[in-house]
């Protein structure tokens, strides 16, 4: 809602030009009397009177009053102007790896080491709270997969409960292919013209009881795009870890990947792979589906507005009623 002042008819407004073109003709103009008069030269050193001072006061009442005329013909008005947001927006479903290698310390924030999982929950919650009328899942998924959030637009919630997301939570292993079988169930929830499936992992899947291949073809027949993103690279990577004898210390585990397989998930798909081996890159990657996937936004305008003209009518009313009554007593001029 947006309150806001405008002319209707501020053509009108080209009538001002009228009001300096009489200024100058009425001073150029010479009044010739009827019959003469006797020299009142030596009048001049007389000095004039308080109410002739005061003489300007007629121009400024009839002028006045022909410009306060002039903008009540422009129509002032004042008003609300209402948008209405038309959209059925993107459904998309955020499945975000919370198996055990996300642990791994192989990523930077701010400057400071942190863990996969770490990374990744920042750059998701700037991704949530950069949609606009779409409605946004969390599933979560390790050895099994959960929905964490069904389709909603209450964005302080996704973002909250993402935050709250703990490595392990649901089980150590990868089930990539239960995972979308979830992601393909909270689509069917709500409805939409556009349904995508944003999957995040570092690992190959190595539990569950759907296959990704299976899964990326039921995706396939329900028009489901999903853009698969691999955290971090193979080979090896810090962990800290929790030593019965020694306490915490950092030990160095193999992680792997199953790249071919993310691909395979989103070429099937029509969707788009992606690595991401550090924060920057993760967060181009986010940035880059936050362009592909818009939302198309109808909007229709409301507008009411009130009229204006009166309050300048009225003053100008009394203006000429004033200058009426002062040229035709005090201010009479004769011829």
């Amino acid at each position: 809602m947006i309150t806001m002042f405008r002319f209707a008819s501020p053509y009108f407004f080209a009538l001002l030009i009228l009001i300096p073109l009489l200024v100058y003709f009425r001073r150029r103009r010479v009044f010739y009397p009827p019959m003469g008069l006797p020299d009142l030269s030596k009048a001049k050193t007389v000095k004039a009177s308080p109410a002739l001072r005061m003489a300007w006061i007629i121009d400024v009442l009839k002028y006045g009053a022909l410009c306060l005329m002039i903008v009540a013909l422009a129509r002032p008005q004042w008003g609300v102007r209402q948008v209405s947001v038309l959209t059925e927006g993107v459904n998309i479903v955020l499945a975000v790896d919370t198996s055990e290698s996300m642990a791994a310390l192989d990523f930077r924030r701010e400057g400071k080491i942190v863990n996969r999982l770490e990374a990744v929950k920042s750059v998701v919650a700037r991704f949530v709270t950069k949609r606009y009328e779409d409605r946004i899942g969390l599933v979560v998924f390790g050895s099994q997969a959960y929905t964490q959030v069904p389709l909603t637009r209450d964005y302080t919630t996704i973002t909250s409960i993402l935050d709250r997301v703990k490595i392990g939570a649901a089980g150590p292993m990868t089930a990539i292919g239960d995972a979308i079988g979830i992601s393909l169930k909270r689509l069917e929830d709500i409805r939409s013209a556009s349904n995508i499936i944003i999957l995040l992992t570092d690992g190959e899947s190595n539990a569950g009881e759907l296959s990704p291949q299976a899964a990326s073809e039921v995706a396939s027949l329900r028009g489901v795009r999903i853009y698969t993103i691999g955290v971090g690279s193979t080979g090896r990577a810090p962990f800290l870890i929790q030593d019965p004898l020694l306490g915490e210390r950092y030990v160095d585990r193999r992680v792997t990947m199953d790249e071919e397989g993310l691909k395979d998930i989103a070429r099937k798909t029509e969707g788009l792979y992606f690595n991401a081996k550090d924060s920057e890159t993760l967060q181009e990657i986010y940035d880059t589906i936050d362009q592909l996937e818009k939302t198309e936004v109808r909007m229709k305008h409301f507008a009411e507005y009130r009229e204006l003209y009166r309050f300048l009518l009225i003053p100008a009313l009394v203006m000429i009623l004033l200058w009426s009554i002062l040229v035709n007593t005090r201010y009479v001029r004769v011829p």
